[in-house]
């Protein structure tokens, strides 16, 4: 139950008050009851002080993008969290804002009588403002535990500008660092003191959220002042529907991984990003996962690291294909929101990229669409309406066509700004996966981040690597994507090309 120092961080200078009743564990990321660093560290300290354990989840109304979408997928995690403390005799309190701002205050009421809060560390979206304005607050220890991925996010003092740079570097470190991992059954072993009912007086100001609200009652959404634009997914939130997903991938999809995972119709992605991103699943125990389905010890690992794809982890070549996404490159994007607080910005971008976008500003576009027709999927072009329509359906885009779909944009947009404002935006409003570092990394990799300058120069493109709907088309399975996501509306007209800048 240990967690690893490097993964500890302290929010104020606030000191730990062994005389408490309780300790507060503010469940804001990592939003599971297992695989948790987290959680093992709140349960460490209650076992340590001998006191009970409170676990508080809140949903705020009032965050960037709050839809039914977004609401429904966490509330369902909530459903499954109150089960799973109420088994291990913890005290667990589901909030969820009527209005926005209606939960302020609640924190630093379950803090006034707290030993100590433990919260999760997540390096983007409004959560480090929110948990430095938390730290800022409490007048008791606040600590920020990251569990994000295999390598702790401080292991790295600088930001890496390529996939192979980190991976040189992950090579060289992560060993160390994969026999530390968070619980898979925290609550086995000493049992924690029961901890008493909250306040009467806080549960009147701050009830807990409803069996019905739980479960995302349509009903009950319609009552929050949300985006009810953007219905609810068909991918059903939290960690049982996480884990089932998991299985059917290690199962039935990664030994196809390498060869198939490129072609939306042969279906052999993993599609765990939403439950990743929401906390409901670890990078841990998909890790795990796939390490007992290769039969995989540290052994195998590569004793030279070089910054190979292939190769160091010992795997199967499937399996180190997948590693590579859930390691290399899902942590290089935490690697640069933790680093850089413009990592969703424009002026993030590498030099060369900026530069040769700015010395095509003003070539003229074959098509220019507003960000409305963008959104509703009515372009010229059946391939990435279709990606556009997973979105706004599923919630997610297929892993390869994601990046055509944000290299068209920035075909289509009067400015490479522009077309970065539009992505982000569209893709944080819609996509499960959107608002993570991983998202704006896969975004920005469209505008050249994380790659080289390609020929031949391009119009529009410069020497940022192009892609077609056409070559993609060529390459791809497509027939039965297509036929569930095409063509079901008319295409807007094009506006005009962008107006030279001067």
């Amino acid at each position: 139950m240990k967690v690893p120092t490097a993964r500890l961080r302290a929010l104020n200078a606030a000191p730990l008050r062994p005389d408490g009743r309780y300790v507060v564990y503010w469940m804001v990321a990592a939003r599971r009851a297992s695989h948790s660093f987290a959680l093992d560290r709140a349960i460490g300290l209650a076992r340590e002080l001998a006191r009970p354990l409170v676990v508080l989840e809140a949903l705020r109304a009032g965050y960037p993008h709050a839809s039914d979408r977004l609401h429904r997928f966490v509330l369902q995690g909530m459903a499954e969290q109150a089960a799973a403390f109420a088994r291990a005799r913890v005290v667990y309190h589901p909030y969820v804002e009527a209005r926005a701002g209606d939960g302020r205050g609640l924190l630093e009421a379950l803090a006034a009588e707290a030993c100590a809060v433990v919260t999760d560390d997540f390096p983007t979206f409004f959560l480090p403002r929110m948990l430095a304005a938390a730290g800022a607050r409490l007048a008791v220890r606040l600590e920020a535990v990251d569990g994000n991925g295999l390598l702790p996010v401080a292991a790295a003092t600088r930001v890496f500008p390529t996939a192979h740079a980190f991976r040189r570097f992950l090579q060289s470190e992560l060993p160390e660092h994969l026999t530390a991992s968070p619980s898979p059954h925290p609550f086995r072993g000493q049992p924690l003191p029961e901890a008493p009912p909250l306040p009467p007086e806080l549960l009147r100001r701050w009830p807990a959220a409803t069996p019905a609200l739980l479960a995302g009652d349509a009903a009950h959404l319609a009552r929050l002042p949300i985006d009810h634009a953007v219905p609810p997914s068909p991918i059903p939130g939290g960690t049982r529907a996480a884990r089932a997903a998991l299985r059917r991938f290690v199962e039935e999809r990664l030994a196809r991984y390498a060869r198939d995972r490129n072609h939306p119709d042969l279906d052999a992605g993993s599609g765990l990003s939403p439950w990743l991103h929401f906390g409901h699943l670890s990078a841990h125990e998909v890790f795990r996962a796939v390490a007992e389905a290769e039969r995989w010890t540290p052994a195998r690992l590569g004793a030279r690291p070089r910054g190979q794809r292939e190769g160091w982890w010992g795997t199967s070549p499937s399996a180190e294909a997948f590693l590579d996404q859930l390691v290399t490159w899902r942590e290089l994007g935490f690697n640069m929101a933790a680093k850089r607080e413009d990592h969703a910005a424009y002026g993030s971008l590498p030099g060369w990229a900026r530069a040769t976008l700015a010395k095509h500003a003003a070539d003229p576009r074959p098509a220019v669409y507003g960000r409305a027709a963008l959104e509703e999927a009515r372009t010229g072009d059946p391939l990435w309406n279709a990606a556009q329509r997973q979105l706004r359906g599923e919630g997610r885009i297929h892993g390869y066509l994601r990046m055509l779909w944000g290299k068209k944009i920035l075909e289509w947009s009067r400015s490479p700004e522009e077309a970065l404002e539009t992505a982000v935006a569209l893709n944080d409003r819609w996509a499960l996966d959107g608002r993570d570092p991983c998202s704006y990394a896969g975004i920005l990799w469209c505008f050249g981040r994380y790659d080289r300058p390609w020929g031949p120069e391009r119009p529009v493109f410069g020497t940022v690597r192009y892609m077609t709907s056409a070559n993609t088309a060529r390459k791809l399975r497509l027939a039965r994507y297509l036929a569930r996501w095409g063509e079901d509306r008319a295409p807007a007209e094009p506006r005009a090309g962008p107006e030279p800048r001067g």
